[in-house]
């Protein structure tokens, strides 16, 4: 007769609920962050061809959005803007009636408890698509500082609860902390992208937030990919000049450097699941080729298990929707 260990693995592995009492990792709607694509109009709703399930929204129809994030329990939005004309020096981005800037008002004032985040960048709202003041085709990084500095200021002064700086430019978080602090705004938090690499998966939000670059790439700003140790040097380098929380983006294709900055800081982190991830999802799923729903689950569910504390995920709502037993595709 064949002698057995006394214990056996698969004994927690026979119903779900068994499953459920030994299971290390779990996403809950709380989790997620949902970005949110504002333009300006009244009724907009533009699909992204992209992206399924993503759409431009006028302020007005993102503020339906937000209700229904806020009421299906997402830990909060993530807003970017599309602005109604762009030049070489993005100031819509800084603009006090700003796309973005509208947004914030809007939805703190009609749903105070969401807790809002906004970007800053210049890359949506430039001519040429890049993240900032242009000298002889490259981005000049301290002169692009106070432009960062202008757009958080103006969002913190809208009410945005958290500032999230994405250019990458070398000491911006310094400068938006020593900023929001001289301008009133300590309690603003800043959720610095401490590790976002330049990366192919992020074609389709290019599209959503109609930020391609005019000429050339980003790689001189953002992080290599083959890059791990010099992310845990950004993530000190931003917690040294006042980061509250960190982001890595993207999130499924660098989960070691999730669980890197996580264990090296201890600080709050993000996994940004980026657009091309969530395409890719959604593209095979509409083949038939994958189970979308539980693909998007077991993907956020290994962000988090890589050491995210939380996930900005296009999926959210649907998501959420699951657990809350509505149709995935139902809008309320």
């Amino acid at each position: 007769m064949p002698s057995h260990p006394a214990y056996r693995p698969r004994r927690l592995r026979r119903t779900e609920a068994l499953r459920a009492a030994s299971r290390e990792t779990s996403v809950s709607p709380g989790d997620l962050v949902l970005p949110l694509f504002a333009v300006h109009g009244a009724g907009v709703r533009r699909p992204v061809s992209s992206m399924p399930g993503v759409e431009q929204t006028s302020t007005d129809e993102l503020l339906r959005d937000a209700e229904e994030a806020l009421s299906l329990g997402l830990g909060g939005v993530l807003l970017f803007g599309i602005p109604e004309r762009k030049d070489d020096c993005g100031s819509e981005g800084y603009a006090d009636d700003g796309v973005v800037q509208r947004a914030v008002r809007l939805l703190k004032r009609e749903l105070p408890e969401l807790l809002v985040i906004t970007d800053v960048c210049l890359c949506e709202y430039t001519s040429h698509g890049h993240c900032g003041v242009l000298r002889d085709g490259d981005v000049d990084n301290d002169a692009t500082l106070p432009l960062l500095q202008r757009v958080a200021l103006t969002h913190a002064a809208a009410g945005a609860d958290v500032v999230a700086p994405s250019d990458m430019m070398d000491g911006r978080v310094a400068a938006l902390r020593g900023a929001l602090d001289a301008g009133g705004f300590a309690a603003t938090a800043i959720l610095s992208y401490t590790a976002k690499y330049a990366s192919a998966f992020y074609g389709p939000f290019r599209e959503a937030a109609e930020s391609a670059p005019s000429s050339g790439d980003r790689r001189a700003a953002q992080m290599d990919p083959g890059n791990a140790l010099e992310a845990v040097r950004e993530a000190r380098l931003d917690v040294a000049e006042g980061a509250d929380m960190l982001m890595v983006k993207p999130a499924l294709a660098y989960l070691d450097v999730i669980h890197r900055v996580k264990a090296e800081t201890g600080y709050p982190v993000f996994g940004y699941h980026v657009s091309g991830e969530y395409a890719m999802i959604e593209a095979a799923a509409q083949r038939g080729w994958i189970d979308g729903p539980r693909a998007h689950e077991e993907a956020l569910t290994c962000i988090r298990r890589a050491g995210a504390d939380r996930g900005v995920c296009y999926y959210a709502r649907q998501f959420a929707r699951s657990r809350a037993g509505r149709s995935p595709g139902v809008r309320i």
